[in-house]
């Protein structure tokens, strides 16, 4: 259905002028005889304004027309949002209540925010008696496919056309089980769950059958009555006992009840009949994870989106859960003192052009690189460079390392001033991870497929990325701009040459460089990407989960003698691997403790 002219809806334009504008085409076309055309601007001034009295009474005078009527308003593809609009109220105006209701069901499922039914003949309280119930009913149940549930609050008054009908009809047609249950359904959505629970138990009465016993159980669950909810999910599930998605719903109503211990096992029966149920799977592995705080419920929730892309439930439990966890939902904020200082910075009107900055130690490239972002040609004073010295790569720092040396870098060093490696990347590369940059991915392995569109640069833009990211749209949120950019790039390294096996890959060897080099946060972007790639390819894992180990305990071992500014994201990125070691999770654990106390 196209909507090409509801511009108005969305802020662009004043939606009545806009309407009154259509009308007087509609006008002057009508004078000329054009019906056709006065019925096209007609249509369009429905899409602006759908209860603009005008427009009615215009349509009104087009459906009386000699040469008028429903013909005016063909459905032809591709339709027309105003033709569907214009098409169900000549209908009903001619007492084609049926065809006309379905239409305008069609436009609100189309776009359900907007009150596309807020006309007269909608309102009448006499509809309810000229539409049959059932068609009443599936016109419920395709709108409330489409709606959220609850619906926000701003957006209900479009919905009440609907509800009222509802209520009407429910009186209408007493008897009528279906029509009870499924506007149950609508009533719920829009809030009313009193209202709701009373339809639905007044078609439990009329005719005991699941769908009515499941519309009750959402009531009362909306009501937040739990008890009263359970048992009439109880009785539905007497009707169909190898329900898995119904016996996922009650552990869900018990997880929220509080009780998980009863929620899992109630999930846990489910997957006794179905082990692979798209609702039950999930799910479980959300309440395990939320019980004993394993990462491996969450890589197995993973895996079963992986092998099950178009299970919805899988990805909003785990987006849900994601967005809990730094790395696997969004990218900590950088501590270093640089950029405290660089905030209080910010925070001035206006920012100053200049600022002397003295550090006694030296800090993260990437840091010092935001704050000459904001402040550009500052003198930065730095003392010394402790030991281990940050700037030389782990392998040259520490033995045993699993890495035998690092080959490409992205940062030098002239005494204490550090300067990029590589050159700057395309303006192409710079205008692909500034769509990218700053977006909260929903969960790690969806960064993961999303940084799919990076792989078309090339490994030299994405390298000059990291070292040459875009100026931040705003100088406040430059550090965590900064570290968005690199994580993407990194990311987009994960993609690079994808058809090479993963242990001999280009791929590997450059994120292990960045990971192994120079302490920055570039290091945390290259081991981010690394554990991308574990949690999207299993054979991966103990790879990555040694790398990221070895790495989280070289920055541990020089914090003794130094500060580690990227340690405590370190620990976050240790939590968020895959096949991670115990003992080094432990020490993980310990210092996201000791940092959150």
């Amino acid at each position: 259905m196209s909507d090409a002219h509801q511009g108005s809806h969305e802020g662009m334009a004043d939606p009545r002028l806009e309407a009154e504008g259509e009308l007087s085409m509609a006008r002057l076309a009508l004078d000329d005889g054009e019906l056709g055309h006065a019925a096209e601007h007609v249509a369009r001034a429905l899409v602006h304004s759908p209860a603009l009295p005008e427009a009615h009474e215009l349509l009104a005078r087009l459906a009386g027309h000699p040469g008028g009527g429903p013909e005016l308003f063909a459905l032809e593809e591709p339709v027309f949002l105003g033709t569907v609009l214009a098409r169900a109220h000549v209908l009903a105006a001619r007492g084609a209540h049926a065809e006309a209701f379905r239409l305008l069901v069609s436009a609100q499922c189309h776009q359900p925010e907007v009150g596309w039914a807020d006309v007269p003949w909608m309102r009448d309280p006499a509809l309810a008696a000229k539409l049959p119930p059932e068609e009443i009913s599936a016109g419920v149940v395709r709108l409330t496919g489409v709606l959220p549930d609850p619906v926000p609050e701003e957006e209900r008054a479009a919905l009440e056309p609907f509800a009222g009908l509802v209520r009407v009809a429910a009186v209408a047609h007493p008897g009528e089980a279906t029509l009870l249950w499924t506007g149950s359904m609508l009533l719920r959505r829009v809030g009313t769950a009193d209202e709701a629970i009373d339809l639905a138990m007044r078609a439990e009465a009329a005719d005991p059958s699941f769908n009515a016993a499941m519309a009750l159980g959402y009531a009362y669950r909306a009501a937040r009555r739990w008890d009263d909810a359970k048992h009439a999910w109880l009785r539905a599930l007497e009707l169909d006992p190898d329900n898995t998605a119904l016996l996922t719903d009650i552990g869900e109503l018990m997880a929220t009840a509080g009780r998980p211990d009863e929620a899992l096992e109630w999930v846990e029966r489910a997957l006794r009949i179905d082990p692979d149920c798209p609702s039950a799977f999930p799910t479980a592995c959300g309440m395990r994870f939320d019980r004993d705080g394993g990462l491996f419920h969450l890589v197995a929730m993973a895996d079963h989106l992986r092998a099950h892309p178009d299970n919805g439930h899988a990805d909003r439990l785990l987006t849900h859960t994601a967005q809990r966890r730094y790395w696997l939902g969004h990218i900590p904020r950088p501590s270093e003192a640089v950029v405290n200082v660089l905030r209080q910075i910010t925070e001035q009107d206006p920012i100053p052009d200049s600022v002397d900055l003295a550090l006694s130690a030296l800090e993260a490239p990437s840091a010092l690189m935001a704050f000459a972002h904001v402040v550009p040609g500052s003198p930065v004073m730095v003392e010394r460079s402790q030991e281990p010295d940050l700037r030389r790569p782990v392998p040259e720092v520490f033995d045993g390392t699993p890495v035998g040396g690092v080959a490409r870098r992205v940062w030098e060093y002239d005494g204490l001033v550090a300067r990029p490696a590589v050159p700057p990347p395309s303006p192409q590369a710079v205008e692909v991870v500034g769509r990218f940059a700053g977006y909260r991915w929903r969960h790690l392995p969806a960064a993961y497929d999303d940084a799919v569109h990076l792989s078309g640069l090339s490994l030299d833009d994405l390298l000059g990325l990291l070292v040459h990211p875009p100026v931040a749209p705003d100088p406040a949120e430059t550090p965590e701009w900064i570290r968005s950019v690199q994580a993407w790039a990194c990311l987009g390294i994960a993609h690079h040459r994808a058809d090479q096996p993963w242990a001999e890959s280009e791929r590997r060897s450059v994120l292990v460089d960045l990971a192994y080099g120079p302490e920055d946060w570039v290091t945390e972007a290259a081991l981010l990407a690394l554990v991308a790639v574990a949690w999207t390819h299993p054979e991966a894992r103990a790879d990555v989960a040694g790398l990221v180990a070895w790495r989280f305990l070289a920055a541990l071992r020089a914090s003794r003698t130094r500060a580690v500014t990227i340690l405590d994201s370190l620990a976050f990125l240790v939590r968020a691997t895959p096949e991670i070691d115990d003992d080094v999770r432990g020490v993980a654990d310990e210092i996201v403790d000791r940092s959150a106390g």
